[in-house]
């Protein structure tokens, strides 16, 4: 085989790029010489174990396919370094993030994953967090977010700052906005997976780090040549020592909740934040065609202060709390029968428990709320490979959800517990084809969902089509039918201390309906010499919404009834890569309106309607040295005012028409720089900065109206301030 390729770099001018252990051995038959490039490149992928993908400096990257995980993946890069170096798009319309490959954002010195993902044109989070991630104007519900093929319902660290999964074991990341296979099911919006290394490594490695805000460490144990383990952890700061971004990240997640404001007789004291999560990966090649995966990962956030008063002279004083913990479990099994079937098992269980404990010392009174989710999941996936061009997947799907929310005050003694179940079956296939000259992709399917709980049956088709044309266009047409059981609701802005307010509720089929969506996208590209443009526009429906997903703190805050969302935007990216330097544009134009008929204004702008939003952003490369600045700007989101001099009436605030208003436009700048260097032979580290908001803007990410005193005040919420960040990494 290497032969083959040496023949084919001198036959086409091309160079391919391969380990020469990989192909050392391999015996194929030569291509003829009458094939073009990429009909040579498709004979080999067929004749052996390998990929062939082609950069835009006409380098082949040989890539080794583990069979057992080789599903349907027909998908090819076709832009390379979409943003960045290690953010590609794939054919099949979706994006992904190469953690190992990845080069540099603003204001990241960590692969956060989910805060990366937010620098694609039509995803940003409405409040800067990560458990707040809005895909074309979705809510955060809306999406689907998988690790290792597990649903996860909890997604963030400090409620929500700083993403909940481990970069150092979590090595690739799948975007989708639109055109998702049938084998998923849930994200309405949009889904983000994430995905553990898949080989199994024969060296012994690790990393242990340090930042301002956790310890962390990684090792990858090889446990046989049929096996290996990963294993990575972080824990907080917070118990040894608080740094300006520790503190930074408090302020922010206690603004205008009971933890930062008591009443006046009331102080908190002895405030404490802490989190950790630990994660491990295992596989086992039972031979070269049965492989065995199990998944494991746990993670908390934990808050404690103390609330104290005085009454009668004697001091009081008691403990009120928040915890947030996830912990999940998966196991897959794969088997390649020949060279034309595959079978792959997979199961998981996955939990979610939100609780919090409200002191209330005025009335000697405690309230306990929780929230808890148990999620068990089975699917059976059936690949048949016709030949290179044509593939079949087909499978069958089982999840049973149960959710319990409980509401417990001890005086007077009051108690709500509230738990559902809803089971769904789902039965799904979906052919893909892919051309001789890799220039045309088509992956069309269907879903068929059965919900046993209501009787109710769905059909949801999937399409996902792209085509390449004089050479450096393509064009691109995705489309979905999607739907979900589940939501996060918000009954009063103070539950769980107001930090976590959303709790998930099942749908039941009533006045919380199941949530269904449409989409609809056509997009086209150019690709040469380092340039990159981009146009996609798109259409997403999505019924089934209610009142109290979506977090009104207007004149709806608490009205309950359901309707649905629509939304028209057009996403638009320009990339220029120079020697050392890579620079990129997007803009994103986005209408999204709400219609609920039994309100009395039906159609108004939707509360993560924002108009307008452009990230401008370069990177330097030089070496061991990485250097990335960029801004974010975008039109503010909608608020609704009170009338200006007729803010009261009869004891209400009188308000203007919903969501009319827009708040001052939001600015951010970030920079962030790492280096790379060697403390010995067998020993790397990385030593990085970044500086989140570099300017201090004061930017608010949400502003509502109380009444005080008679008097209709206004209530801002700020976004961070200046807030750095430093990792130190020991690789080895």
């Amino acid at each position: 085989m290497s032969e083959i390729l040496s023949i084919l770099e001198q036959r086409y001018k091309v160079q391919f790029n391969y380990a020469e252990d990989a192909v050392s051995g391999i015996l194929v038959e030569p291509p003829k010489n009458t094939l073009s490039l990429n009909e040579a490149l498709n004979y080999l992928e067929i004749q052996t174990d390998f990929q062939y993908q082609i950069t835009e400096d006409n380098m082949i990257l040989v890539i080794a396919i583990n069979p057992a995980f080789d599903l349907q993946k027909l998908s090819e890069v076709m832009v390379s370094g979409y943003i960045v170096k290690g953010i590609n798009k794939l054919s099949n319309g979706s994006f992904e993030i190469k953690v190992s490959e990845f080069d540099i954002l603003p204001g990241l010195v960590e692969t956060d994953v989910l805060q990366a993902v937010q620098a694609f044109p039509g995803i940003q989070s409405i409040n800067e967090t990560v458990s707040n991630i809005n895909i074309r104007g979705g809510s955060h519900d809306q999406n689907l977010i998988l690790w290792d093929d597990i649903k996860m319902y909890q997604s963030g660290h400090f409620f929500g700052l700083i993403s909940m999964f481990n970069p150092q074991i979590t090595q690739r990341v799948s975007l989708t906005k639109n055109g998702s296979s049938t084998e998923f099911t849930d994200g309405v919006s949009g889904t983000i997976s994430m995905e553990t290394e898949k080989n199994i490594n024969k060296v012994f490695n690790g990393n242990i780090g340090v930042n301002f805000i956790d310890a962390n460490g990684f090792v990858d144990v090889p446990i046989s040549k049929r096996s290996s383990l990963q294993v990575a952890a972080r824990k907080a700061l917070s118990d040894f020592t608080e740094t300006p971004t520790y503190n930074n990240f408090f302020e922010r997640i206690s603004q205008d909740t009971e933890v930062e404001n008591n009443t006046m007789s009331i102080t908190n004291s002895d405030k404490t934040f802490d989190f950790y999560d630990a994660s491990f990966r295992w596989i086992y090649k039972i031979n070269k065609n049965e492989i065995l995966r199990v998944n494991f990962i746990n993670a908390t956030n934990e808050l404690v202060f103390n609330e104290n008063t005085t009454i009668d002279a004697i001091e009081d004083s008691r403990e009120s709390s928040l915890s947030q913990h996830s912990i999940a479990g998966a196991i897959s099994y794969s088997k390649v029968w020949n060279t034309k079937w595959q079978t792959v098992f997979e199961a998981y269980e996955t939990d979610y428990k939100l609780k919090s404990i409200n002191a209330n010392l005025l009335d000697s009174q405690r309230f306990l709320q929780e929230n808890k989710i148990s999620e068990t999941s089975l699917k059976l996936k059936v690949n048949h490979k016709f030949n290179g061009r044509f593939q079949l997947l087909s499978g069958y799907h089982f999840v049973e959800t149960k959710m319990t929310n409980l509401d417990d005050v001890d005086v007077p003694r009051f108690k709500l517990l509230v738990s559902e179940v809803v089971r769904t079956h789902g039965v799904f296939s979906q052919l893909s084809y892919k051309s001789n000259n890799k220039n045309t992709n088509l992956t069309s399917g269907i879903r068929y969902n059965y919900i046993d709980k209501f009787s109710k049956h769905l059909l949801e088709p999937r399409l996902s089509f792209s085509h390449k044309f004089l050479d450096f266009f393509s064009v691109e047409v995705l489309g979905e039918f999607k739907h979900q059981n589940s939501s996060q609701i918000i009954n009063f802005q103070n539950d769980f201390l107001g930090i976590e307010k959303r709790r998930w509720q099942l749908s039941n089929d009533n006045d919380i309906p199941v949530i269904q969506s449409r989409q609809a996208s056509l997009g086209l590209s150019y690709s040469q010499n380092g340039w990159l443009v981009s146009a996609e526009g798109y259409y997403k429906k999505i019924k089934g919404i209610t009142t109290q997903s979506q977090g009104f703190q207007n004149q709806y805050e608490f009205v309950r009834t359901s309707g649905f969302n629509e939304v028209r935007g057009l996403d638009f990216i320009v990339r220029k890569r120079l020697n050392n330097f890579n620079s990129w544009l997007s803009y994103s134009f986005m209408n999204s309106d709400y219609t609920f008929s039994d309100l009395p204004e039906a159609t108004f702008p939707s509360n993560y309607d924002i108009r307008h939003a452009i990230t401008l952003g370069t990177n330097y490369t030089s070496g061991k040295l990485k250097v990335s600045a960029g801004l974010n700007w975008n039109s503010g989101r909608p608020t609704t005012t009170p009338v200006e001099g007729n803010e009261l009436s009869n004891g209400e605030i009188n308000y203007n028409s919903t969501n009319s208003s827009k708040l001052k436009d939001y600015l951010r700048v970030d920079v962030s720089a790492l280096y790379n260097f060697r403390l010995s032979t067998a020993t790397s580290a990385n030593l990085g900065l970044s500086v989140w908001n570099l300017l201090n803007r004061e930017n608010t990410i949400n502003s509502f109206y109380r009444i005080n005193n008679d008097a209709v005040t206004e209530v801002k919420q700020q976004s961070l301030g200046i807030t750095p960040n430093l990792i130190f990494r020991v690789n080895f």
